[in-house]
């Protein structure tokens, strides 16, 4: 029997990156598991990937409308759930004085609306003893320039770890947040000017106490521990950086 067998799991973005790995992890183990992302065919490549285990809805992180349709296929899929993993975001780089408000809602509105009514819409379908899980970053405990914007989004999530773990308590569901350091996903050769993507590498790998990158599979096996296994565990904010916020 594999150590997840029996359960059911929604990965919210788990259609690339680390969100994919822990899919991965968890319907190797046994679990059952609903990844949602934005892009058919990206979510398409994921399923095929993830094999009988997984099941792929398009939904935007941003939309109460896709989040409300979610949930009611999720409560169609699996009826309850046993863990959540809210990773879906994207970056923003930009400087201070260059940021729009365009850019501005759109970040807030897929990495920080997104998350609280995610949880807020599943939370019914949660099963006592579950595990939330938020994905914060580095950025929202160090200050970096061009990320001012995206740096607000992942402290608002780690506020929302606490708060929402604290209002969650009484049901027995635990809320805690992963704090990603630099981990070579290719969102920086996607979104940063090809002539800025290696030496940014290079400076990050610098920065860094570790001096390298970080893995998918390190995440993953993070954000599995505090679904799971960090049953006395809530409110917290566990952090995968190589040193970064810490050192």
């Amino acid at each position: 029997m594999g150590t997840y067998e029996g359960k059911n799991v929604v990965v919210i973005g788990g259609s690339s990156g680390f969100g994919r790995t822990t899919a991965a992890a968890l319907v190797d183990g046994g679990a059952r598991v609903l990844i949602t992302g934005r892009t058919g065919a990206t979510l398409d490549a994921a399923v095929e990937r993830l094999g009988a285990g997984a099941v792929a809805v398009r939904s935007d992180a941003a939309s109460l409308t896709d989040i409300d349709a979610l949930a009611d296929r999720v409560k169609t899929e699996f009826g309850t759930i046993d863990a959540l993993f809210v990773n879906a975001g994207v970056t923003h780089f930009a400087p201070f004085e260059a940021t729009t408000e365009r850019g501005y809602d759109e970040v807030f509105a897929i990495n920080a609306k997104g998350p609280y009514f995610t949880v807020q819409r599943l939370a019914p379908l949660l099963n006592p003893g579950s595990g939330v899980v938020l994905t914060t970053s580095v950025v929202n405990v160090v200050g970096y320039p061009m990320v001012s914007a995206y740096a607000a989004t992942k402290a608002a999530l780690r506020s929302m770890a606490r708060s929402l773990g604290r209002e969650l308590l009484p049901r027995g569901i635990r809320v805690n947040a992963v704090s990603p350091g630099p981990i070579d996903t290719g969102i920086l050769d996607r979104q940063l000017p090809p002539d800025l993507v290696a030496p940014t590498k290079a400076q990050m790998v610098a920065d860094n106490p570790m001096g390298r990158f970080g893995e998918e599979d390190e995440i993953t096996r993070a954000v599995l521990f505090l679904a799971f296994d960090a049953t006395f565990t809530t409110g917290a904010e566990l952090a995968v950086d190589g040193g970064a916020s810490q050192l």
